[in-house]
């Protein structure tokens, strides 16, 4: 079953424009190999930290939305978390709205049930 995903990860300041792009190819390329797909990919650019991760002040912010299955995400992941230039990543399993207003449905139902 194919999932949406967001992932943001934060590069260290001094690492070269390449070396993010050959990061962001590495997903891709993860993604791709475990029959998902990548939808979009911003690079926000570098920016200050709100606090400093190991050691840095600032950071490279990318994102990118997927289309996969959990195991090409939880891959992605595994990528980022091994490599050196990346500092900090996260990633947000994102929730359809149909379910999103069922799970509103049932919640005005039950309340409407309690009274």
């Amino acid at each position: 079953m194919m999932n949406k995903y967001e992932v943001v990860f934060i590069g260290r300041p001094d690492a070269g424009e390449e070396i993010i792009k050959g990061v962001i190819q590495r997903v891709r390329e993860t993604v791709e190999n475990l029959n998902g797909q990548v939808i979009k990919v911003e690079e926000w650019g570098k920016r200050r930290l709100a606090y400093p991760i190991k050691k840095y002040s600032d950071g490279y912010y990318v994102f990118v939305e997927t289309s996969s299955n959990s195991q090409a995400s939880k891959e992605v992941e595994r990528i980022l978390r091994l490599h050196e230039d990346v500092i900090r990543y996260q990633t947000i399993k994102k929730v359809e709205e149909k379910v999103v207003h069922k799970i509103k449905k049932a919640i005005s139902q039950a309340k409407e049930t309690n009274q």
